[in-house]
């Protein structure tokens, strides 16, 4: 239950620490990115950056999840589930400021990237473990 617990803190920290990386990434390469966030004024492509933004973040966050607790079924599930409902009410505050395919996209994507992101096997380097069983 403990490891359960800290998998869903871990999830929601990188799902925080992920975005703001990524999104400062999109200020320093996309012209006039950071004057479209202060107006909410983005570009189509800008809109896309942003969207795919959530969903590497929401696939990453699900794999530190899973791989922080992996026999939780429900812990990738509470970090989506979290993440969507702290968005509803800003995206329901923004309705009017961005098309209706956007949010829907935003909303829809976060539960089933943040479960596909859990369901991502862990990266391992054949090489090292080899190495490391050697040895002992």
């Amino acid at each position: 239950m403990k490891r359960s617990v800290l998998a869903c803190l871990a999830g929601l920290l990188t799902w925080a620490v992920v975005v703001t990386v990524i999104n400062r990434v999109l200020r320093l390469s996309l012209p006039n990115y950071i004057a479209a966030e202060h107006t909410l004024q983005f570009t189509l492509g800008m809109k896309w950056a942003r969207l795919l933004m959530a969903i590497v973040t929401s696939l990453v966050a699900g794999a530190v999840t899973h791989w922080i607790s992996p026999s939780s079924r429900w812990a990738p599930s509470i970090v989506g589930s979290v993440v969507f409902a702290m968005f509803v009410p800003a995206h329901i505050a923004l309705w009017s400021k961005f098309p209706v395919w956007y949010h829907l996209t935003f909303l829809l994507t976060i539960i089933p990237a943040v479960l596909v992101g859990a369901l991502l096997p862990p990266h391992r380097n054949e090489d090292v473990s080899e190495v490391y069983s050697a040895q002992r």
